[in-house]
């Protein structure tokens, strides 16, 4: 890879797209997006400043870890944007072979000059020098503490995240997951929508298009999308022949069991993959309530729904935590997937890992709420489905058994789903390093005639 103007606008956009997600404390693609067609990027420059970004989000303790080792200044001194800059040129020196050690400090010192001052830059350069002397010879200075410590600055992950995995998987179990979430090598999912084609139509159109696609490698209907880029333009998408949605919210629906003719409440439905799973394994006969809080959520919902060809759906801007009279125990099927840390899904969006214990503390108290408001809709005999994109039980195992406790018309059904096998608790836990799909909790509830 060669250092020429455009890698250097690369790096610029890399540190502007950092710097946002710093003073923010939020980040999404399409902050990532604005940033590049702000920029005035090619493809392939984009695609440098993709994966810087993403680098450092997912290697920042680590990147931290090194500066601080080869800076004579306290890092939380230093000018934010400095410390920005450190990180991408550290990530390039410790990450990315294909970019000369020369390379990563002139572009360091160069955006220094650029975004900061002469001073400044000079500091750069010396820290960036030592970290690419030793980065040459294989000299980076270990990582010092005991394990948890270790596992947190190796794979950039808070040392309580550490901790909460390793209490479920063991220290050998955890850094595999860890290793996951900053693997970078994670494909789309998209589910075909048989309601108006099949796998094959769809994964000849989209390798038409160069995709590169293959059928999932056990769920029926489903494919794994790579380098597809922005899919709103492929021709099969534009036909409606599929969604985007995970494996593993295909099988909590799946674990549902809707059928034709049934009416299914979809709680916090947007933006949607379980509405229109649903709605295809119903055949678009019965009717779905989708509710959500966020009008333009819900537009986006009807705007899918309508290109899926999918007419079962009524979408409604309603609080889940609160209960509608009206719809005390008709549902055939509740689909309660509820707001949560998101941490089964770091491996997409590297940013979620830091969260604070703080920060996610109060959802537990959310997702009871939620639980139990939905709860009420279920009609005796029928299916009560809770399920979450986060792995920790206090979200999950904790959550079922205070609505057990307090719902005795409530019982656990055993389930068994494609690829993953059964769960006869009635309970089961997805894992990104085992299962190949998001992390993700189901469990099926069945409400007592």
């Amino acid at each position: 890879m060669s250092d020429d103007d455009n890698q250097t606008t690369a790096r610029e956009a890399a540190l502007k797209a950092l710097g946002v997600y710093r003073r923010q404390n939020v980040w999404s693609d399409l902050t990532l997006s604005g940033v590049i067609n702000s920029s005035g990027l090619s493809e392939l420059d984009a695609a440098l400043t993709t994966h810087l970004v993403n680098g450092v989000l997912q290697n920042m303790a680590r990147c931290d870890y090194y500066a601080a080792h080869f800076s004579a200044t306290p890092l939380k001194k230093l000018e934010p944007r400095v410390l920005d800059i450190l990180r991408v040129s550290i990530y390039q020196l410790v990450f990315l072979t294909k970019i000369p050690h020369s390379a990563a400090v002139n572009e360091g010192v160069a955006l220094a000059k650029k975004y900061s001052n002469p001073r400044a830059a000079g500091y750069i350069n010396a820290v960036l020098r030592r970290a690419a002397k030793a980065a040459a010879q294989g000299e980076l200075p270990d990582i010092e503490g005991g394990p948890l410590r270790q596992l947190s600055i190796k794979y950039s992950h808070p040392e309580w995240l550490v901790g909460s995995f390793s209490e479920v998987l063991g220290l050998e179990g955890a850094e595999a997951l860890l290793k996951l979430n900053n693997s970078g090598d994670t494909p789309v999912t998209a589910q075909v929508n048989t309601l108006v084609t099949d796998l094959d139509e769809t994964l000849a159109s989209l390798i038409s298009d160069g995709v590169d696609a293959a059928k999932h490698e056990w769920l029926d209907d489903c494919i794994n999308l790579r380098g597809a880029g922005n899919i709103t333009r492929l021709d099969a998408f534009k036909k409606g022949w599929f969604y985007v949605q995970d494996a593993a919210s295909r099988l909590a629906v799946i674990a549902a069991g809707p059928k034709k003719g049934d009416f299914v409440i979809d709680g916090c439905a947007a933006p949607g993959g379980k509405t229109f799973a649903a709605a295809i394994a119903m055949g678009n006969s019965g009717r779905i309530a989708a509710f959500d809080l966020h009008a333009a959520r819900l537009r986006h919902m009807e705007a899918g729904a309508k290109r899926l060809g999918i007419s079962i759906v009524d979408v409604v801007k309603k609080d889940s935590a609160t209960s509608a009279g009206e719809l005390t125990g008709v549902a055939d099927v509740v689909i309660a997937d509820v707001p949560c840390s998101g941490l089964g899904v770091i491996h997409k969006k590297p940013d979620i890992r830091y969260k604070s214990e703080q920060d996610i503390a109060g959802l537990p108290a959310v997702q009871k709420r939620i639980l139990a408001a939905l709860s009420s809709y279920v009609r005796p005999g029928s299916a009560l489905l809770y399920c979450t994109c986060t792995v920790l039980p206090r979200e999950n195992e904790d959550v079922i058994k205070w609505f057990l406790d307090e719902n005795g018309a409530f019982e656990p059904e055993g389930f068994s789903l494609p690829g993953v096998g059964g769960a006869d608790s009635g309970m089961l836990t997805l894992w990104p390093h085992i299962h190949g799909t998001d992390g993700f909790f189901i469990c099926k509830l069945r409400r007592s005639n």
